[in-house]
């Protein structure tokens, strides 16, 4: 499931901003950013955020950004008067203007150097850092948490929907018989004489011929496996059971629709299809 975190924190020197980013993935894909500073801290790090998040392709950045105006500065002056007596001696082989030679020796590789004093990484610091983590992380679970309720309400709308139209089969399933038999009656007649049937082995061929149409354990098996999905809505980390269980429901669904031998049956069936496509593309950001 995809998700969203951040945190910001302030601690002395810097500002800390954590992001945590995820795509679905049907296992735990764990990549962490740090500063260098912080790399010994990566294994434990990586650890605990294993405990807190179960599943997808996450990424976890930290960024440091430094409050301080200014820093430390060092000028290396040896290699600055290397500089400056290598450019005045150019400047007067070459007869030129020798008036703005510091100008430019400032500017030369290495003359100038910014000095940062990190050189071990304070526990407090760390305290700071590591608390921003678990902050940014606590965002992101509930965006996670937040989008499968959206989700559930969705696969609750969609599987109601088809409860619905099960209900409507249901109710013309008794006269869909009657009307196949009917229906049979009524084309033998038409090309061989009432005198001439075998009453007796008409009804017998009938009865085959409807029990290959009785869709009564399909219409049972689907409310079974629609009740099985509403239950399994209310388990954690149920995104692959909810697929086996769609894949269940669209086999009976088929059944039906290949067994019903009725227009207005079979147009129910392809409502109840579409809606259950519906489920299968959403199942795709929680399994």
């Amino acid at each position: 499931m995809t998700g969203f975190g951040k945190s910001v924190t302030e601690i002395p020197g810097k500002k800390v901003t954590v992001e945590v980013r995820s795509l679905n993935s049907k296992a735990l894909d764990l990549n962490l950013r740090l500063p260098y500073i912080y790399k010994e801290k990566e294994l434990g790090l990586r650890s605990d955020i294993s405990k807190q998040i179960e599943r997808g392709k996450i990424d976890l950045t930290v960024f440091t950004e430094s409050n301080q105006e200014t820093l430390p500065v060092a000028i290396n002056k040896t290699l600055a008067k290397t500089y400056y007596k290598e450019l005045k001696a150019l400047s007067e082989e070459l007869n030129e203007n020798s008036t703005n030679l510091l100008a430019l020796v400032v500017k030369m590789p290495e003359v100038m150097k910014a000095e940062r004093e990190v050189v071990e990484l304070d526990e407090a610091e760390w305290e700071q850092v590591k608390a921003a983590v678990d902050k940014a992380i606590e965002a992101f679970q509930k965006f996670r948490s937040d989008e499968g309720k959206i989700l559930a309400s969705e696969f609750q709308t969609r599987i109601g929907i088809i409860y619905s139209l099960l209900a409507d089969i249901v109710k013309m399933d008794g006269s869909r018989v009657e009307n196949v038999r009917t229906r049979i009656k009524n084309n033998i007649s038409e090309f061989v004489e009432k005198e001439k049937i075998d009453q007796n082995r008409f009804e017998q061929e009938l009865i085959y011929y409807i029990e290959k149409l009785d869709i009564t354990e399909e219409k049972l098996r689907l409310k079974t496996h629609l009740d099985y999905f509403t239950n399994t809505l209310q388990e954690p980390s149920s995104g692959r059971k909810l697929g086996f269980i769609s894949q269940e429901i669209g086999r009976e669904i088929n059944t039906i629709g290949s067994k019903a031998n009725d227009a207005a049956v079979q147009k129910l069936v392809v409502q109840m299809k579409d809606e259950l496509e519906k489920i299968k593309e959403q199942l795709l950001n929680v399994l």
